[in-house]
């Protein structure tokens, strides 16, 4: 009978997910992965090329969705300002949306946060804040455009402040919140950072 190699593809997945969230990607083992998978370590190499391609096939597409769904966010945001309306500084809910998304793919998220040194997933959190750092600058941009008076402000804070608001979010997963605690505190933070942002730019 013919090598079901969905099956197989299935099992290694399953292994490296295993030994990735226990080891971590630097000291995990793929011939620990092959046993796992009941096969021999060359014939993990049928389906990955490399332990990297493995990793980022368990983590990729939640980092692709999440970064989807923020640019999203981004877009109706945009729209909202351009039509003067403001009032989405009033309830903010972005900790809320980005945590719901974590805890939905909340092993992958383990993986990204706690197990992804020596990967180019260690850097995951401080692109998200690079990528909301110029998504704030543009928001400033457009309330200056509109005639709203905002607070001088150092960039180098902005920056510091962005990270510690992303880092915020995802002490969830370090803490190993359950889904319950950690929709509860996104709600702490929103309220927290809505009201923080708005005295930080005087708007």
């Amino acid at each position: 009978m013919p090598i079901d190699k969905t099956a197989n593809h299935e099992k290694i997945v399953a292994a490296a997910e295993k030994e990735f969230l226990t080891y971590g990607f630097t000291d995990a083992s793929m011939r620990r992965i092959a046993h796992e998978a009941g096969m021999s370590a060359s014939g993990l190499y049928k389906h990955f090329a490399s332990k990297e391609e493995m990793f980022s096939a368990l983590v990729e597409p939640a980092c692709q969705g999440l970064l989807d769904a923020i640019r999203q966010e981004i877009n109706v945001q945009d729209g909202i300002i351009g039509t003067g309306d403001l009032s989405i500084w009033e309830n903010g809910k972005d900790a809320k949306l980005t945590i719901s998304y974590i805890y939905d793919h909340l092993d992958a998220f383990r993986l990204i946060v706690c197990r992804s040194q020596g990967t180019k997933y260690e850097t995951f959190l401080h692109d998200l804040a690079v990528l909301e750092e110029k998504t704030t600058l543009a928001f400033m941009e457009v309330l200056k455009k509109q005639g709203v008076k905002l607070n001088d402000f150092s960039e180098k804070e902005l920056h510091l402040l962005i990270t510690a608001n992303v880092n915020a979010v995802f002490q969830t997963v370090e803490h190993d919140f359950t889904r319950e605690e950690a929709l509860h505190y996104a709600d702490t933070l929103d309220r927290f950072f809505s009201a923080a942002w708005k005295e930080f730019f005087g708007y």
